[in-house]
């Protein structure tokens, strides 16, 4: 059976705004970093001594908090990617699933700073300024932000970033002396792919794969996506194509199952060469992790070398 649009778009909208990856039309208070590439923004005054005490409320930031320094960080969100991991267990959940962090739970335990994804943590963050809290609103959309993002929070608590970005280093290709094009699907109705202006798209590029849909333009629900239709996938053509599992989703070859029903797919010279990989959600279309950026990673080297 297909995607319904309304059971797919909510999937991935909710998704993207936990870990961090949509954008808004917000305007910050004040910048934190410089990088064009990276928003942080400051939502109240930034803490002047080293930050001990940390409440992450994206599995991303948890993630790395917990990489540079696993005695700072005191509270997390309820993030099905932590709970894949044990590491986790011991430190206190503020929210749970899709709901809004419980404000009590993160005053109680007395935090330096609360760290929320931009487009989904304002409400909360504006909450907690008013107890004279700490916040700072965080957006990861390319390779660079991710450094960027590593480093500021590293100064903050004052840890050292160097061994968590040579471990990012390793995620990727050594060389790459392929030009090969590709092709990243999502949905089926609407058809969306991601462009230049995401998370996914500039992975790819880092794996100097050519993106078909990088300078596409056009309405989407979804920040950073297009809408595609079987005619420009045809037009395109291209060598991979990408397939990923949705959030939520238990079935991973139910979208792709779905594909398989379009006239177009059979066409492609991508399926023709078996050259169609799944991927989860998270890494790709969504950082989420640190380990799931690492598989992510590992799946286009291995897709980059297949023959």
């Amino acid at each position: 059976m297909l995607f319904s649009i309304r059971r797919l778009l909510s999937a991935i909208l909710s998704v993207l705004f936990i870990t961090g990856c949509a954008t808004t039309t917000e305007k910050p208070t004040a910048t934190v970093t410089s990088s064009p590439q990276t928003t942080l923004t400051n939502s109240s005054q930034t803490p002047n001594s080293s930050v001990k005490r940390v409440v992450a409320l994206s599995s991303l930031v948890s993630d790395i908090i917990y990489q540079l320094d696993s005695t700072k960080l005191v509270g997390i969100p309820g993030s099905a990617l932590l709970r894949r991991s044990s590491a986790f267990d011991n430190i206190t959940r503020v929210s749970e699933a899709r709901t809004a962090p419980n404000l009590e739970k993160i005053v109680a335990l007395k935090p330096d700073l609360v760290i929320g994804a931009k487009g989904f943590a304002n409400q909360t963050t504006t909450k907690l300024e008013k107890l004279g809290i700490p916040t700072l609103l965080t957006e990861v959309k390319t390779w660079e932000s991710l450094e960027e993002l590593t480093k500021t929070l590293a100064q903050m608590i004052d840890a050292d970033p160097q061994p968590l970005l040579k471990r990012y280093q390793t995620f990727l290709p050594e060389n790459n002396s392929q030009t090969l094009s590709s092709l990243v699907l999502v949905s089926t109705q609407p058809i969306l792919s991601p462009n230049k202006n995401s998370w996914a798209g500039d992975l790819l590029t880092k794996f100097q794969l050519k993106n078909v849909a990088a300078d596409l333009q056009g309405k989407s629900p979804i920040p950073g996506y297009v809408t595609l239709s079987a005619e420009k996938i045809l037009q395109q053509n291209p060598d991979i194509l990408i397939v990923v599992n949705p959030p939520l989703v238990k079935d991973e070859t139910e979208l792709l199952k779905s594909f398989k029903k379009q006239s177009f797919w059979s066409k492609l010279q991508a399926t023709q060469n078996n050259r169609i990989y799944i991927f989860d959600h998270y890494g790709l279309s969504n950082p989420g992790s640190i380990d799931a950026i690492e598989e992510a990673c590992n799946k286009l080297k291995q897709a980059i070398k297949a023959n």
